[in-house]
């Protein structure tokens, strides 16, 4: 491929060297740079990709494009740029040929709900006969073929081959969480959305973002990329979204969904049990039934948002009620172990911010007919600032707090737990650092009617610790557990 072909769309200046070289593919890591490829500096959090050009050079890299002044050999093909991280994404989608433009690309982004309502839509389009390709957090799936996912969205070079593969694979529809991160760092740049969902908005990632306005910006860049626009107006966040897209001048078609407020979409008669959600929806004056087979209010707010999609892409509400109903996702609200046919129930859970606690928190104590007893803790090398805050809701909604260690990383696991109590109000808590020994220690003292709830892992297979990830599938943790206990 010729260079003046990736560069097609994209505003760059020549310092040196001749655009109309054949180049080999496009890299970011210079050690994985060869003969005839290009090499684009990447400012990261941790280095800056300007400093590997040399490296990226002896490797056989012949064009740099760069955002500083950088100094090569004789033979080298300069290219500067305003922002490699949009020259990265425009150059990959050149690349591969914009295959984003050959599917259906439907993105969902808030702090929670992302990944239940991509499996909610993911269901839909299946029911419907579509082939679907998914990009989320639990995994990337290309139909029924699982491909690990090292992040909830790739980097825009690796998304743009996924995106590829989709559709040599003659994918029809793609379903994608869309990150805060990705969209700050332009991983989904050049991508066009024909739905966009918006599920919530609460604290998460201000290690990143610094502030919530900077957060909300970042989302915000979704709804500029889509046609259509499904927004949850029961969230203040929701509500500023629908002001701003009038005020900025956004395009597109608008879908409200809700169930305080007055929107298109309204859900009603909602109950709620352990087994799942029934509810209504009103729709210009139409009432649907619909029934989700995983509990919770806020599975009631993920499950309008996918109807909303639906609607606006014109699929049949027969297809949308069947999909909703047969919809499952690994580790949220989970209910783990039912072989044993215990006397209480083990919940699994990824909540990890104060919004996703409380939610499953309130959900379970719905059908709690005992004691709600609770394992948690906060993931090291995160906002801080959300350890106490979690640290008291999770004491304040159960009856018996465990609190432990979650992913420490590279933190004292201990000095995370003392951040978390900072927040306790009450004295119904035990403190136990290690994981395995909190999730025992709370089947010892569970009793008939009881609830335990086991947040902030979810669908994760392995717990990294400060010099090494080890495996940890809370499913198999609880069931190993469990075989060394008589059941009460």
């Amino acid at each position: 491929m010729l260079l003046k072909d990736l560069l097609v769309g994209l505003d760059y200046k020549l310092i040196k060297g001749d655009i109309g070289v054949n180049i080999g593919k496009i890299v970011y890591d210079n050690r994985k740079a060869k003969n005839g490829d290009i090499f684009i500096c990447i400012k990261g959090f941790k280095t800056d990709g300007h400093k590997y050009v040399e490296g990226a050079i002896s490797n056989g890299a012949k064009v740099i494009v760069c955002e500083d002044e950088v100094q090569v050999a004789h033979g080298i093909t300069i290219i500067k740029v305003k922002n490699t991280r949009i020259a990265l994404a425009k150059m990959a989608c050149n690349y591969y040929g914009n295959p984003s433009s050959k599917m259906k690309m439907i993105g969902i982004t808030g702090t929670n709900g992302k990944t239940t309502s991509a499996f909610m839509i993911k269901s839909i389009l299946e029911e419907c006969g579509y082939k679907v390709g998914l990009i989320g957090t639990i995994a990337n799936y290309i139909g029924n073929r699982i491909l690990k996912a090292e992040r909830t969205t790739p980097e825009s070079l690796e998304l743009q081959e996924l995106f590829n593969d989709m559709v040599n694979e003659e994918v029809q529809y793609c379903v994608m969480e869309v990150s805060s991160h990705s969209l700050e760092l332009e991983r989904v740049y050049g991508v066009k959305f024909d739905a966009a969902v918006f599920t919530n908005l609460t604290r998460d990632h201000l290690d990143f973002h610094k502030t919530f306005e900077n957060y909300y910006n970042a989302k915000f860049k979704l709804f500029e990329r889509a046609e259509n626009h499904i927004i949850n107006i029961d969230d203040e966040y929701g509500r500023k979204a629908i002001k701003d897209i009038k005020y900025r001048g956004v395009l597109g078609n608008t879908l409200t969904v809700c169930i305080n407020n007055e929107g298109d979409l309204k859900a009603i008669d909602v109950t709620n049990t352990s087994k799942g959600v029934l509810f209504k929806v009103n729709y210009n004056g139409n009432i649907s039934e619909f029934e989700v087979e995983i509990p919770g209010l806020y599975n009631v707010y993920n499950a309008l948002g996918c109807i909303g999609a639906s609607i606006a892409l014109q699929l049949p509400i027969s297809k949308v009620k069947e999909g909703l109903s047969k919809v499952t996702v690994p580790g949220r609200c989970e209910i783990t172990a039912k072989e044993f046919k215990l006397p209480y129930d083990i919940i699994i859970d990824y909540a990890h911010t104060p919004d996703g606690l409380e939610n499953i928190l309130k959900t379970a104590r719905g059908f709690t007919n005992n004691k709600l007893i609770t394992v948690f803790g906060c993931g090291g090398d995160r906002d801080v600032a959300k350890r106490p805050i979690m640290g008291k809701i999770g004491t304040e909604l159960s009856d018996i707090a465990i609190i432990t260690s979650d992913n420490p990383r590279s933190e004292d696991p201990m000095a995370i737990i003392n951040d978390i109590l900072n927040g306790v109000e009450k004295d119904n808590y035990i403190v136990i650092e290690n994981r395995y020994d909190a999730i025992k220690k709370a089947i010892e003292i569970a009793l008939p009617g009881d609830v335990i709830v086991i947040a902030g892992k979810g669908h994760e297979t392995y717990q990294i610790l400060k010099d090494k990830t080890i495996d940890f599938d809370e499913r198999e943790v609880v069931r190993k557990i469990l075989e060394k206990f008589e059941v009460k």
